[in-house]
């Protein structure tokens, strides 16, 4: 080598390790206890205050909170655990349970678990994220809330590759937490049209519907009754300290879901807020 190129080699390799991007620094879940993934920038976002309900008070889902409760301690545990889709009527408490939950474990257990939530529409960044939480101290929840899939949505496929059957997998300190308002992710218009205008309509339709398959659990909510909805009124009522007569509250929670055209735990949380309003009473 001419030594005089020498010199001009050495600033030319020092200029482009200027211009490299620096490493990547290791994923700290120790300064929350939840995290939102941004894929844009790709970076998780500490929440100071994670927005829940107290396990104890999410009435009618008695034998749903049992079972993921217990999934979750298990994982918590280092034992194996199941991937769970919660899926069901609209205001039933399925994301409040996810959430409760991981709050209840880290009590129970010191703080273990951390949450970390996806976007839907993020979900293509995915193997991005989990490659950044495999090696992380911390075990984690990922939580994808509303999760289902347009017609001509692809990235389905991200995330059937990370629940079962990619090369990686799921990391074996996260486990995936998914509600939806579809119990297979795909309406029946929408699996009606890929069946139509597939060449290999059951092959095609599979692929697509066998996405909640790979779920180990699957929890069903449904629309409750109006005793169950009156039991969910008394309970937040009872919590927050709301003197009504027993009777006048029933009463004035009817009325409230009949104008709201349903009954459901987020309809009930919608009555007592307005109810402490009227009242004067924080809740908090």
């Amino acid at each position: 080598m001419d030594p005089q190129l020498l010199p001009l080699l050495t600033r030319i390799a020092d200029a482009l390790e200027r211009l490299a991007p620096a490493a990547a620094a290791p994923v700290d879940l120790a300064r929350a206890d939840a995290f939102v993934w941004h894929a844009e920038g790709q970076r998780l976002t500490a929440v100071p205050e994670v927005s829940r309900v107290d396990l104890a008070l999410l009435a009618g889902i008695e034998r749903q909170r049992d079972t993921l409760l217990e999934n979750t301690r298990r994982f918590a545990a280092g034992l194996p655990a199941n991937n769970a889709l919660l899926w069901g009527a609209r205001g039933m408490g399925k994301s409040s349970l996810v959430k409760a939950i991981h709050a209840a474990v880290n009590d129970e257990d010191g703080a273990k678990l951390a949450l970390v939530e996806i976007h839907r529409e993020d979900l293509a960044s995915l193997p991005v994220l989990l490659h950044e939480l495999r090696n992380a101290a911390r075990r984690v929840i990922l939580f994808c809330d509303d999760l289902s899939f347009d017609g001509g949505d692809t990235s389905y496929k991200a995330l059937k590759a990370v629940l079962e059957g990619g090369i990686e997998g799921r990391p074996a300190n996260v486990i995936f937490y998914a509600t939806s308002n579809r119990r297979h992710l795909l309406s029946r218009d929408m699996i009606e049209n890929e069946r139509s205008t597939a060449i290999n309509p059951g092959e095609t339709v599979e692929e697509k519907v066998s996405l909640s398959d790979r779920f180990g659990l699957w929890l069903g909510f449904h629309a409750c009754d109006q005793a169950t909805f009156f039991a969910m009124v008394e309970g937040y009522a009872k919590s927050y300290r709301l003197d009504v007569p027993a009777e006048e509250l029933q009463a004035r929670a009817n009325e409230w879901s009949v104008t709201r055209g349903s009954r459901s735990g987020r309809v009930a949380w919608q009555f007592i807020q307005d109810l402490a309003g009227a009242l004067g009473r924080p809740l908090g």
